[in-house]
């Protein structure tokens, strides 16, 4: 999984863009690109495009963000769109370990109700768009084993910080942002799942968001969300490991697999230890 497109759940038109675009996954938004008074229709359509879409061949996998748990919305929106199998749940503003638990036995139940497989729905969190939440990002592990990511989002920090933008004179986040990142990236690792970068709202500005890409890469996201189609291929191209890395990391797989009681092993001339070993593993579970 590379990148996470957001579509808006009360538009189908875009949601059938958004399947043919590239995007690894959807993730249908009943937050907050729906209005207050348009909730209810965007649970029917979104329903309705998911038992649509669910059969369609070489799918991007779909996620829905519901409302988050202090909003009174997401039991309803769970019901509404439940039934119809999403293959996930993006939980917006999670505060720890104790909210992914609570919305995951809540989704259990409708699983239970709906006759899905129990376990079939996973969990991303998106984990510090409140102060509150920074704190809690070492909370995360063990919380649920439908805990299969955890991303950051800058904007409604930002909001609730009461800060005047999230990025500098040169485009660069600001230290509170920085931080919330970083905490992201190893609460994820701590965790044991994926760690997604949040969006790059300029959409018009795909050079940007290419840096930003490599950079995220580097210091070990594994996929970043999107707010356009246009930021897809950049996304993907970015993420996506190159035929030289993956030779490399299955030389040093095979290398350790040949040797198991080794605790270092020579390729090409470079002694390769048990920190090569497991990121080539994390790279090989990209691929």
């Amino acid at each position: 999984m590379r990148s996470y497109l957001f579509v808006p759940g009360d538009s189908a038109r875009k949601m059938e863009k958004g399947m043919g675009c590239g995007a690894d996954a959807l993730i249908i938004d009943l937050e907050d690109s729906v209005a207050p008074s348009a909730k209810e229709t965007a649970r029917q359509v979104t329903a309705e495009f998911l038992r649509e879409a669910k059969g369609a061949a070489g799918r991007p996998r779909l996620f829905v963000r519901v409302n988050d748990l202090a909003s009174g919305h997401t039991a309803a929106d769970l019901d509404g769109v439940m039934e119809a199998g999403p293959d996930g749940i993006v939980q917006p503003k999670a505060c720890g370990g104790t909210d992914v638990a609570h919305l995951a036995a809540m989704i259990a139940v409708r699983e239970a109700e709906f006759g899905l497989d129990d376990g079939v729905t996973r969990i991303m969190a998106i984990a510090t768009e409140t102060a509150r939440s920074i704190f809690a990002l070492g909370t995360f592990r063990g919380a649920s084993h439908r805990l299969a990511g955890i991303a950051w989002g800058g904007e409604d920090l930002s909001a609730d910080l009461g800060s005047e933008g999230n990025r500098d004179a040169n485009g660069h986040y600001t230290d509170p942002y920085r931080l919330a990142r970083s905490l992201t990236l190893m609460g994820a690792s701590a965790a044991e799942v994926d760690a997604i970068d949040t969006v790059y709202t300029n959409f018009r500005d795909l050079d940007g968001l290419a840096a930003e890409c490599r950079d995220a890469r580097r210091d070990g996201f594994a996929a970043k969300m999107a707010i356009h189609p246009a930021q897809v291929p950049v996304i993907n191209e970015t993420f996506a490991p190159t035929p030289e890395e993956i030779a490399r990391a299955r030389a040093i797989i095979a290398a350790f697999d040949a040797d198991p009681n080794a605790g270092v092993v020579a390729i090409d001339g470079e002694m390769i230890d048990m920190p090569h070993l497991k990121r080539a593993r994390r790279l090989m579970s990209r691929v």
